[in-house]
């Protein structure tokens, strides 16, 4: 099983963050601009909360709030659920479906964020894995 780190590898490393003094409006902003589903919320350099189009959606809209008012430090998913770069796809994924989120900001040795996954990313991996599989079988049994 391949960990964090290879898919990230491939994916990039790249985190988009925002401040957690940021409007949600600007966070949104970002969200559309790179087309993501999430950012991870900073302070200084430190991971402190996670922000989704999820959270607009509940926390912002379907409270008739707006989203220029709102601060992205009200909305945001805390405490950040992280994990390390070693961790292998499936229990990364098992983390995810068991707290029902779809984006996990993956960490170094030294707690610094070094990238994010989302739960496409390691469907999508797991996949890919599961039909190397079947191409291999298939060429054994019909070689």
């Amino acid at each position: 099983m391949r960990t964090l780190d290879q898919i990230l590898e491939i994916k990039g490393y790249e985190v988009l963050t925002a401040r957690p003094d940021a409007t949600v409006f600007e966070g949104l902003s970002l969200l559309a601009e790179h087309e993501v589903g999430a950012l991870v919320v900073l302070d200084a350099v430190q991971p402190v909360g996670l922000f989704s189009e999820r959270d607009y959606a509940r926390k912002v809209i379907l409270k008739g709030l707006s989203s220029r008012n709102v601060l992205v430090r009200d909305i945001m998913a805390s405490p950040v659920i992280s994990v390390t770069a070693t961790l292998a796809v499936d229990k990364a994924l098992g983390i995810m479906t068991d707290r029902r989120i779809r984006h996990l900001p993956v960490l170094d040795g030294q707690g610094q964020i070094t990238g994010i996954v989302s739960i496409g990313d390691l469907v999508k991996d797991i996949i890919a894995e599961q039909q190397f599989t079947i191409e291999q079988l298939q060429h054994y049994i019909y070689s």
